[in-house]
């Protein structure tokens, strides 16, 4: 078993946050998902014919995480949350990038909801997730670069595990060893806002939605969440 936390001085300067914990156990990355290619295929037609549009950093949603990364010393302009790097990247391409389903799965949604997403295979996590203030002496080796260390910044809000750091800045880049992959079977996803009060609804709907497109590919899934006055969950 796995728990996930908020350390009290991440809860104390955000108190407002609030993260979905989607879980999926025997997810199956090797057959078709249609409904994933569904709703993959219909936001880019809604960007294509100027009904829809991502979220840029004049909305509040990703103000927030400018914000909260001016704050423990990220220039968001130049190392971006992923949501709001996805959806420069949808804006300018029309398209978001196919990975796998289970990431295309988290993309979408995250996309058409605003908000930060990721995911960890829970089959190369070890011990517990906390989401902390970095002291400088932790290891980072990024996605698609697993030859590379880094070290985050003292200060720097990072999720980690017993072993190294699994997302820099918070949510803006993903570590190699818990990618997800088309192999992967037990995978934690993650949504997060850091303005429940006003966003929190959206939150609990693309958790659901994420859920929507995972059930019928694993033997069980859950949604679980942490805020501050809940900070910890055991998966």
């Amino acid at each position: 078993m796995t728990a996930f936390r908020i350390s009290p001085d991440v809860a104390d300067a955000f108190p407002d946050t609030l993260i979905a914990v989607v879980t999926s156990t025997g997810l199956n990355g090797r057959e078709p998902w249609p409904h994933t290619t569904e709703a993959l295929e219909s936001l880019e037609a809604q960007l294509a014919d100027g009904t829809w549009a991502p979220t840029d950093e004049s909305d509040p949603r990703i103000e927030a995480w400018h914000t909260a990364y001016r704050s423990f010393g990220t220039n968001p302009r130049r190392i971006r949350p992923s949501v709001d790097a996805l959806g420069r990247r949808m804006a300018k391409k029309g398209t978001l990038p196919r990975i796998n389903p289970a990431v295309d799965s988290y993309n979408t949604v995250s996309v058409r909801h605003g908000l930060p997403a990721g995911a960890f295979d829970l089959d190369h996590v070890t011990g517990d997730v906390e989401i902390r203030y970095a002291d400088g002496s932790e290891t980072f080796t990024p996605l698609g670069e697993p030859n590379t260390v880094e070290h985050p910044k003292p200060g720097e809000i990072i999720y980690t595990d017993t072993t190294d750091v699994l997302t820099r800045h918070w949510n803006h880049r993903d570590a190699h060893r818990t990618r997800v992959t088309e192999d992967s079977t037990h995978v934690a996803f993650v949504l997060e806002t850091l303005t429940a009060t006003r966003d929190g609804h959206l939150l609990t709907t693309a958790a659901e939605e994420l859920q929507d497109l995972l059930t019928e590919h694993s033997a069980q899934s859950a949604v679980h969440y942490l805020s501050p006055t809940h900070p910890q969950v055991t998966l």
